[in-house]
């Protein structure tokens, strides 16, 4: 927390962070040209940031996207706003986010999460249909090859698949890329995308995901709530050799 509020004391790392929440996903470059600095000077605050896990970064091809983590600044809100003004102010904060909501583009969710495991053991949980079961609650079914299809599928037996899409980037065992979408839905409709990025530091992996192309704040909302849930899930699998012992996902909000 202590990083969370020294980097948010700088007047230069606030306006960054105000650029991402305007648009997300920017390259260097890109937030640059909103300041009048240098680029290693750009740099060195944005490194504050990333140290603070207020901004998480993600390659795309030979650019690095930068994006803006709200799950410290959540944090602070829980402990040092909520429980004084919780009513009003989430309803403060709702008109505020549909307000802007209607002026932005489709809404997109960045989630960081800590491993202690390798790549390997990462990708191998993300792409395996008994693993993806055991802590998803659903089997993710596929070759994972570039252009083929994939499936959610129930675990009930069915065969059902609640969420189809296409692999759109198959690195082992670094990054995936999927797009996601129901099964009826509109097939002129764009689906959105979710992105895995797999990155060891040491003893442990730093697995980002960003889910891209989110219809609307209420869809950001739900996926942000679920992919909290799976994540946490994925953490105790691989770190104590079973998932959570309730899932998370059914826990009242």
């Amino acid at each position: 927390m202590d990083k969370v509020f020294k980097a948010l004391a700088d007047q230069t790392r606030r306006y960054l962070l105000d650029r991402l929440h305007e648009h997300n996903g920017q390259t260097l470059g890109e937030l640059c040209r909103r300041l009048e600095m240098t680029r290693q000077s750009a740099t060195q605050h944005l490194a504050v940031l990333e140290a603070a896990n207020l901004v998480s970064t993600v390659r795309r091809g030979r650019e690095k996207l930068h994006y803006l983590n709200p799950v410290p600044l959540n944090e602070i809100q829980e402990r040092w706003i909520d429980k004084f003004e919780r009513p009003r102010l989430r309803a403060l904060s709702l008109v505020k986010r549909q307000a802007e909501e209607a002026m932005a583009d489709k809404p997109a969710f960045v989630y960081v999460i800590y491993i202690e495991s390798t790549p390997e053991k990462v990708w191998h949980a993300l792409t395996d249909a008994d693993l993806t079961a055991a802590y998803w609650g659903h089997s993710n079914v596929s070759d994972w090859q570039v252009g083929s299809p994939w499936e959610h599928r129930r675990t009930d037996g069915s065969g059902t698949a609640d969420v189809v899409g296409t692999v759109v980037e198959s690195s082992p065992p670094t990054r995936l890329v999927t797009t996601w979408a129901a099964p009826d839905a509109d097939a002129a409709a764009e689906p959105s995308r979710v992105t895995f990025d797999i990155q060891p530091h040491g003893d442990i992996v730093r697995l980002t995901v960003t889910h891209e192309n989110l219809a609307d704040e209420a869809e950001r909302t739900a996926a942000a709530g679920g992919w909290a849930a799976v994540l946490s899930n994925l953490k105790s699998l691989l770190e104590t050799g079973s998932p959570l012992p309730q899932r998370p996902w059914l826990i009242p909000q």
